[in-house]
């Protein structure tokens, strides 16, 4: 009985240990935005969406930073959140729509 235990203990710490080395090696492989692995420039795209704003440099930054989280950003200068979602419903820490 006590080899059983042993034995169960031995084999779910095992598995354990597997299971987070096979997580770890996975997530060095998919090392960066999101974006690169969906096929999006976000550069290019936020310079589009920012292209009209009175602030470009915040714009794209913020863009860019939503672009990486999302893996999209909507077309247009404005509008057509319905595109994409994720990028809608970014906000910042005081409520407001972080994403232009």
């Amino acid at each position: 009985m006590a080899i059983s235990k042993s034995f169960l203990t031995a084999a779910f710490m095992l598995s354990f240990l597997l299971f987070h080395f096979a997580e770890a090696h996975e997530s060095i492989q998919n090392i960066g935005p999101k974006s690169s692995l969906l096929g999006i420039d976000c550069g290019a795209a936020c310079v589009a969406r920012c292209r009209l704003s009175s602030r470009p440099n915040l714009c794209k930054r913020a863009c860019g930073t939503c672009c990486d989280r999302c893996g999209c950003v909507p077309p247009g200068t404005s509008g057509n959140q319905q595109v994409c979602p994720c990028y809608f419903n970014q906000t910042t820490h005081g409520g407001k729509r972080k994403c232009p």
